[in-house]
């Protein structure tokens, strides 16, 4: 549950630390406790709040997952709330990531998410003068991290869009393809309210928390904001392709709906010639001129063949066979 705690000294790694010794390390001057769990139990929970001295409501927030995107504050600390996306084969796959960030401590609580944050911390000991600004920075470096990872999900889900979009156009319609369609309208709704929270968290990352987030790293939350506006777009442009080819699909059903019911009928039309002649000729009426005449059957029966023939071919020839 534990995957990484270590303190921070001027932007330098000063060794891992322990959960007991987190309270004593936070009181060194300069210096900072980035903490990463990954589904912790409440008695770890517990444990952390001691030591950093957290509220217990967001800690009772972070024992449990489904949270909506947030940022909250709780005296001298923040709580943040964001939802991480990764794409798999068939899906898409949402977490949750907790932030708990003070003047002296990040910590992050990952619930579900398949997003490692070790890559997050390597780049940002490699860049100590960064890191030195303290736990702002660290707080932009998760939420960039988290962002730049709605890219490639948002372009895999475009790349579904292109499938199936070839689908209607090269196949028939299909009750698949309608539900893969809806499906991916889902995952489209679901990363859009993910991400839409993003720009109202920047936007007060930016004006307020000043004693957590110094003056120099408030324009990076703004870059952060500018990319959730460009996901945003793209995932508007791809939901209106989305209706487009819904609406499409539908077209294509209705169609071919329509050149059934139009083999039928021209069908139906064709038989209702020997209908209507055989019908004549079944009624019981004693006295029928017709009857007598030896020639009668043979003429009967090719004058209706000769005007289903013709049928056929003027259905044929409008496309109604």
């Amino acid at each position: 549950m534990i995957m990484k705690c270590v303190a921070y000294k001027h932007g330098v790694s000063q060794g891992d630390v322990t959960i007991e010794d987190i309270s004593e390390a936070v009181k060194q001057p300069d210096t900072f406790v980035w903490l990463g769990l990954r589904e912790p139990d409440t008695e770890l929970l517990l444990k952390i709040q001691e030591e950093f001295s957290l509220h217990e409501l967001s800690i009772e927030d972070a024992c449990t997952a489904h949270q909506r995107p947030k940022i909250e504050e709780y005296g001298d600390s923040i709580f943040i709330v964001l939802h991480t996306a990764s794409l798999t084969e068939d899906s898409v796959d949402f977490g949750e990531t907790h932030i708990f960030v003070g003047t002296h401590f990040v910590v992050t609580v990952r619930h579900g998410s398949l997003l490692d944050h070790h890559k997050i911390r390597t780049k940002c000991e490699a860049i100590p003068h960064q890191l030195a600004k303290g736990p702002g920075f660290v707080l932009y470096a998760i939420m960039d991290f988290i962002v730049d990872n709605y890219v490639p999900v948002i372009d895999g889900l475009q790349a579904r869009f292109e499938l199936l979009e070839l689908a209607i156009f090269e196949n028939r319609p299909s009750r698949k393809t309608m539900e893969d369609l809806y499906e991916l309208k889902r995952e489209l709704l679901l990363l859009k309210g993910a991400i839409m929270p993003v720009i109202d968290i920047c936007n007060e990352l930016m004006r307020f928390h000043s004693g957590i987030i110094p003056k120099d790293v408030r324009v990076y939350f703004r870059d952060v904001a500018d990319h959730i506006k460009r996901i945003d777009q793209a995932i508007d442009s791809t939901r209106e392709m989305l209706i487009s080819a819904m609406h499409v699909h539908l077209t294509f059903e209705t169609v071919r709906q329509n050149e059934v019911v139009k083999r039928l009928a021209g069908w139906g039309a064709i038989l209702a010639i020997p209908t209507m002649v055989f019908s004549w000729y079944g009624m019981n009426f004693k006295h029928m001129p017709e009857l007598d005449w030896e020639y009668s059957y043979p003429l009967v029966v090719g004058g209706v063949i000769v005007g289903s023939a013709l049928l056929f071919l003027r259905l044929r020839r409008a496309r109604w066979l």
